[in-house]
């Protein structure tokens, strides 16, 4: 997109060439004659010749890779002189064929000319330079109106097709080629699709930034920054705006302002056919991008979660996952925690992670104990959905830890059977909680854990079924009763004589002594295992 397009009988001028994102992308840098910026471009030639000023008739941007550039620096200024006192505008000579960094012959005699030399640290395609910027110099009205029927044309499609809120935002940022943040009334960015930066770099210190920038009722260029921005209206109420940040050293033109007015258009039209709240939408992006670990730095997930009014300093951060199964479908179960939330006056996100899986993540203050959140969150969950499973992960104090926090409550509803009743004094589950028997059940699909169980326990379980014997029974209870014959034969209601002849049958089967702790510990874990087993 155009940022400063050619005013009507006026050539633009190098710094607005330079300006365009075609040369941008190529990170073009002055080298010397930065006091020539603003002189005028009347064209542009690509030349590979050695000799190119015969072919000159001045205001010349000249395009090379540096192919044909002498060896010897009597040649180079040669080269230049030519190229000086025809009048060319400025030399562009890329840095990626044969040259990585300008040859210090040709620096010199630039300087020493005053021509502009500019540099290009990446490829950049020459012939689509010139057919931007000719279009520039000759002013091309229809151009410019067919670029802007394209940007027309594209929300339109955006549009038919029922396009998200995130997808019509990526598209501002694409044709724009500048940042555009969507936030809501109270200034905290749901939707950041960064362009030529971090989203550190766009979100940081978001809701000063925003305020210093004075919401209009019409697109406009103003605050601290010179942000570009839009009102977002639905059902003809104002309920967002668009900031579209600027690039260092460029201005908006018309085009930036037509592509965030179509931008404000669709998302109207979007908030029609995606109805679910979009401040849930962000909570849920950010969650996903916690857990998943999807960011690209600690620094801008932080930025992101800071944005939404998350504080991401000071009192640490515990997450919380509810598997509400098929009984907390829908959206009342992250209305409800929402509300509980806000009455609680804990900041915190929460999002759906996974069907019937809503997941919390708490940011209490440094004085706010975050347990008696937890239980209230717990209780309204089981209120609604009462065979749901609350997991809670550990403290952690960064919010980069805090995909290990949401391990470890995934972890402990892993563990956690269908039916399995928290400690007396609370209604969700805890690292701390998973003993033996839970860790087993997290693990009982594991086909290692089963091979054991069957290499301990499979002739004795064969045994009952051939036989009509309850010998596994049996087992159990001397197990249970950590050796202990006497307990284990009031436990099953036998004779101390019937239990031991047992007990003799079950050695002699399994080949093991039942004496030994070791192998009364082995039995004791494949007992476990088939038991946890039979349960799921």
């Amino acid at each position: 997109m155009n940022d400063h397009p050619a005013q009507a009988g006026r050539a633009p001028t190098l710094a607005d060439v330079l300006a365009l994102p075609v040369l941008a992308a190529g990170q073009p840098q002055v080298v010397t004659g930065l006091a020539g910026l603003d002189r005028p471009v009347r064209w542009v030639h690509i030349t590979e010749l050695t000799d190119p000023a015969s072919f000159l008739k001045g205001g010349e941007l000249v395009l090379t890779t540096g192919m044909p550039l002498p060896e010897d620096a009597s040649g180079v200024r040669r080269y230049v002189d030519e190229l000086t006192e025809v009048g060319a505008a400025a030399l562009v000579i890329e840095l990626v064929r044969r040259f990585h960094r300008p040859p210090d012959a040709l620096v010199q005699a630039c300087r020493s000319r005053g021509l502009p030399l500019v540099t290009l640290a990446r490829d950049v395609n020459f012939l689509e330079v010139t057919q931007v910027v000719h279009a520039l110099i000759l002013g091309s009205q229809a151009e410019a109106m067919r670029r802007t029927q394209r940007i027309h044309e594209a929300f339109t499609a955006l549009t038919l097709r029922g396009a998200g809120p995130e997808d019509v935002v990526r598209a501002a940022a694409e044709m724009s080629g500048r940042t555009v943040v969507l936030e809501n009334l109270v200034h905290q960015a749901l939707i950041c699709e960064p362009s030529g930066s971090t989203v550190e770099e766009a979100l940081g210190a978001w809701e000063r930034r925003s305020r210093a920038a004075e919401p209009g009722d019409h697109t406009q260029v103003g605050g601290p920054e010179g942000w570009l921005t839009a009102p977002v209206s639905y059902q003809g109420e104002r309920w967002g705006r668009l900031a579209m940040l600027p690039a260092e050293g460029s201005v908006f033109g018309a085009e930036h302002i037509t592509v965030l007015e179509r931008t404000a258009m669709a998302l109207t039209v979007a908030r029609l056919i995606h109805t679910t709240p979009w401040e849930r939408t962000a909570h849920r992006n950010a969650l996903r991008e916690l857990t998943e670990q999807r960011h690209h730095s600690p620094e801008d997930v932080r930025a992101r979660c800071a944005a939404l009014g998350l504080p991401t300093d000071g009192g640490g951060f515990v997450a919380i996952l509810l598997d509400l199964g098929s009984g907390g479908q829908g959206a009342e179960p992250e209305t409800l925690l929402h509300r509980e939330l806000r009455s609680a006056g804990v900041p915190a996100l929460v999002g759906e992670l996974a069907p019937g899986r809503l997941g919390v993540l708490l940011a209490p203050r440094p004085a706010q104990p975050w347990r008696p959140v937890a239980e209230r969150l717990s209780r309204t969950a089981l209120a609604l959905a009462p065979k749901t499973i609350v997991g809670v992960g550990s403290q952690v104090t960064d919010l980069a830890d805090t995909a290990r926090s949401f391990r470890d409550a995934a972890r402990v509803i892993e563990a956690t059977p269908p039916g399995q009743s928290p400690p007396p004094d609370r209604s969700f589950h805890e690292v701390p909680d998973i003993d033996l028997r839970r860790l087993l059940y997290a693990l009982r699909e594991d086909t290692r854990i089963q091979d054991y169980t069957e290499r301990r326990l499979g002739r004795l379980i064969d045994h009952d079924t051939r036989h009509g014997t309850d010998l596994l029974t049996t087992l159990g209870h001397y197990l249970d009763a950590a050796g202990n014959k006497t307990t284990a034969a009031r436990r099953g209601g036998l004779s101390r004589e019937t239990m031991y002849q047992r007990l003799r049958t079950i050695e002699r089967l399994l080949d093991t002594d039942l004496e030994s702790g070791d192998r009364r510990t082995e039995l004791h874990v494949a007992l476990t295992v088939l038991r946890v087993l039979r349960v799921g």
